[in-house]
């Protein structure tokens, strides 16, 4: 069922809080980005007809065998400690949301927006558009304001960069992603609020809601992790970041720093190489190519670099397949990429979970698109625990203040939409 909307807007607001009513939920918007690879502008899913949680061991042969038993929409979440599926790597940092290491949902009913045509997928689409119009918006609460506190000192983290440049040093590895967790305990959170200001102060291209059994994953990413259009695969690794400034020459000056500073062009490489690397396992011979090097896109909150690689998939290889073979995503980890995760799981004092994992979709026509999940808070409303996660690339010429700055700084957006600066 395919309608008209006038107001987009207002239809969107009333979809997700509609949405927000059902166990399960997953919540896509692009915020109006332009993306030549995206297939709608918001995805809407709600409730779910059949439902795979796994961990740990199997997950993606179990996901893989979901995927082929339901090959319609299909919607989910990969945690980043599923790498230690892929490889022979271990997780025992503390972990205090206890999210499943996989979840992935067959929807009830999916709502599809694309420019201003809704397409309503479900066994009841008239039902669905009249409970969406019916949603009254008045009744909006105010989130109290929550402080996160960080595992690491400012001390600290810098005693930690330069401690994991003495690795760099000795050849260990070239460049690594140092992530730091920032968390509240007891916390009373009303997720839909603080995603919708969240979505207001920080619009991203990946943004997500996603919500299953009371927990609950509130994006903004800019990030693609990989999608697949057919018979081509896209991955688009970020890696260099600077702040957006008030004044136009001075933020127009900020990005020309950006896109010739050497040691932000130096991390962007090192992981396309890496994102080059991983797309070969999925790849026909030969048709590994980066599409954009040192693209420089700018966000509400600040500029990123991004880079585009992409190849032709393997005849026969799944999809689950091709996303194990570059899972996770290589700007989360570091080069030689088996040996950062290992040292990062020494320097890091909290489980990554769900962040550094991918949030995304499946589509009937064999197609999918999965984010990065940064710039993201993760809440367990049974036990209160809300987590967010901020890293930065290491590279031998890092300067460890500058990181912890760029940490606060990705951290900015969430950190105002609870309230404390």
């Amino acid at each position: 069922m395919i309608v008209q909307v006038n107001d987009l807007p207002g239809f969107r607001k009333k979809a997700l809080q509609w949405a927000s009513t059902f166990d399960t939920l997953c919540y896509l918007d692009s915020n109006g980005f332009s993306d030549p690879y995206s297939k709608f502008d918001t995805l809407i899913g709600a409730g779910a007809r059949a439902g795979l949680t796994a961990n740990v061991g199997n997950a993606f042969d179990e996901l893989d065998l979901f995927r082929e038993n339901n090959p319609g929409w299909m919607t989910g979440f990969l945690g980043y400690d599923l790498k230690n599926e892929v490889e022979q790597l271990t997780s025992n940092n503390p972990d205090g949301l206890k999210f499943p290491d996989l979840y992935f949902f067959v929807p009830e009913h999916l709502v599809l927006i694309k420019e201003n045509a809704v397409e309503i997928i479900s066994n009841e689409p008239e039902f669905v558009i009249k409970a969406i119009s019916e949603q009254d918006l008045s009744a909006a609460t105010q989130q109290p304001a929550i402080s996160l506190k960080p595992r690491f000192s400012k001390q600290e983290y810098i005693d930690t960069v330069n401690k994991i440049k003495e690795h760099i040093t000795r050849g260990d590895m070239y460049v690594t992603n140092f992530c730091q967790e920032f968390f509240a305990e007891d916390a009373s959170l009303d997720p839909l609020e603080v995603f919708t200001r969240l979505n207001q102060v920080s619009p991203n291209p990946f943004a997500t809601f996603f919500k299953w059994n009371g927990n609950y994953i509130l994006g903004a990413s800019p990030e693609r992790f990989l999608a697949k259009r057919g018979s081509k695969l896209i991955s688009q690794p970020i890696k260099g970041t600077a702040k957006r400034l008030d004044n136009i020459d001075a933020d127009e000056q900020a990005k020309q720093i950006l896109r010739n500073h050497p040691k932000e062009l130096q991390e962007n490489v090192m992981v396309v190489d890496l994102v080059r690397n991983d797309l070969t396992r999925s790849a026909k011979p030969g048709t590994v190519k980066t599409e954009e090097l040192f693209g420089i896109y700018s966000f509400k909150q600040v500029h990123q670099m991004i880079s585009t690689v992409v190849c032709e998939i393997e005849d026969g290889l799944s999809n689950v397949a091709a996303i194990r073979n570059s899972f996770p995503m290589g700007s989360m980890t570091g080069a030689p990429k088996v040996s950062c995760m290992q040292l990062m799981e020494q320097y890091e004092r909290s489980k990554r979970g769900v962040y550094s994992g991918a949030i995304g979709y499946f589509s009937p026509d064999g197609d999918f698109d999965f984010n990065v999940v940064i710039r993201s808070l993760l809440y367990n409303s049974a036990n209160k625990y809300l987590s967010f996660h901020a890293g930065g690339a290491i590279t031998y010429h890092a300067i460890a203040e500058n990181e912890y700055e760029e940490c606060l700084l990705k951290a900015a957006a969430v950190m105002e939409v609870l309230g404390r600066p």
